[in-house]
């Protein structure tokens, strides 16, 4: 009974932890994802110190694959539908005598869609080894924005050189998928190592295409790219601590991407080549995890994202001289996760977790981020994993990312914030993901 009460007091600090230190959050961690398959997504993304699954344990903390009961393979899909929608207005005269001559404001709906997210996870685990390998290959990073072009709405009526206010039809989209290879070692019965070379390979689009000079005054389509490629690395710590607790410590490297290429038109008929530099941000994680209650796994992460100091998200919002955009403005942010999972039968395992993370994006950079606005606050899964064999496993997980909206200025090349203006982006997302597992 004793013990009994000293893990539930343990688990409800660890628990208290992650409420109290929970700032302000946004959808995915930025773009990355908070999580990877169900499992994983199902505690919240908590795993540095609680390898509950493949795909989380090598997503997270390399060193934690050793951590693992058994060798085991898995085979995912996730489905993100995010729900979006912009407004904007301008009063009489904010851009000049006359310009627009009466106040016009406006909402629209986007139209994204769901966006499949692939995970395939495996990790080998020799008998009588020290060593551990895995392999993991599935989405890291993404978002999606779909808007039609409006006559109401000004940030939607067409580009200012076409006799509108805003930037017409607007789209974007990017995906980054990466290859995991991972090693680990067993440096005693309680501290591991781990290790993962990282291949990334990304695609962004953008149309139109507001971070290459305009041409006549106007932006381009930036819908003709390709994969750009890239690649870092991850280490990590994993230790199995006294009275039932464990930690871990990972740290990801900036994924250094090779430029982003854009075939658009260069206004006389022909093409031009425009190109981006962005990279994905540094990342490192710390983690806790209680053992200590029958049958229940209590997880805690803390992260920090160094989004300042990774080009195209870090650089500053703002106009070159050719009315070109020149980043995203996005500042460091730290966050927070916490998951439970608990065994209610020999055959079913139930899961909740919880995400919050402070906002990289100003309120007065909201003009900016339009084609990515990533502000969802608050993130709440549950999940659960039904043995169907002795050793096969399927996995189900909803998310729901809470809606939220973020509103600032309108931006004018060479001129700043508009006064009498303002943008207003408006998200929020579902998750369905899937899994199969089969250990061995």
């Amino acid at each position: 009974m004793k013990r009994l009460q000293e893990g539930l007091f343990s688990g409800g600090a660890l628990l208290l932890c992650v409420i109290l230190m929970s700032p302000e959050a946004v959808w995915a961690q930025g773009i990355m994802l908070n999580g990877i398959g169900p499992v994983n997504r199902s505690m919240g993304g908590a795993s540095t110190a609680a390898p509950i699954d493949a795909a989380g344990a090598i997503y997270w903390n390399p060193a934690s694959i050793g951590g693992l009961a058994k060798s085991e393979v898995m085979f995912g899909m996730d489905l993100l539908l995010p729900t979006e929608n912009i407004s904007s207005q301008v009063g009489a005269g904010a851009f000049g005598p006359g310009v627009p001559p009466v106040p016009l404001s406006g909402s629209t709906g986007g139209e994204p869609g769901a966006c499949p997210i692939p995970v395939v996870a495996w990790v080998h685990k020799p008998v009588c080894s020290r060593w551990t390998y895995g392999l993991g290959m599935y989405g890291i990073a993404g978002f999606r924005a779909n808007y039609p072009a409006s006559t109401t709405n000004p940030i939607l009526t067409p580009q200012p050189a076409a006799g509108g206010l805003g930037f017409g039809q607007l789209f974007s989209e990017a995906e980054f998928l990466q290859i995991v290879p991972t090693v680990a070692y067993a440096v005693s019965e309680n501290l591991s190592i781990g290790v993962s070379p990282t291949i990334t390979m990304g695609r962004i689009a953008f149309d139109p295409l507001a971070i290459a000079s305009p041409v006549g005054g106007l932006y381009t389509s930036g819908r003709g790219t390709r994969y750009s490629w890239g690649g870092g690395v991850q280490a990590g710590l994993y230790y199995i601590g006294r009275n039932s607790w464990n930690w871990g410590l990972s740290i990801k490297s900036p994924q250094w991407m090779e430029d982003f290429r854009f075939i658009t038109g260069d206004g006389a008929g022909g093409s031009r080549v425009a190109k981006f530099d962005l990279d994905l941000p540094m990342i490192i994680s710390f983690g806790g995890a209680y053992t200590g209650i029958q049958k229940c796994i209590l997880a805690c992460d803390i992260r920090y994202f160094d989004y300042k100091n990774a080009p195209g998200f870090g650089d500053p919002a703002g106009f070159d001289g050719t009315g070109a955009v020149t980043g995203l403005g996005w500042d460091n942010i730290f966050s927070v996760s916490g998951g439970m999972q608990y065994q209610a039968s020999d055959n079913l395992y139930l899961r909740m977790g919880y995400t919050f993370q402070q906002d990289p994006i100003d309120g007065t950079n909201t003009f900016f981020n339009v084609a990515c606005p990533l502000i969802i606050e608050h993130l709440v899964s549950v999940g659960a994993s039904y043995r169907l064999t002795a050793r096969s496993f399927l996995s189900v997980t909803y998310v729901h990312g809470f809606e939220n909206a973020q509103t600032g200025p309108y931006h004018a090349a060479g001129v700043g914030p508009v006064p009498s203006t303002s943008v207003t982006n408006t998200v929020s997302a579902d998750v369905l993901s899937l899994g199969f597992t089969v250990r061995y």
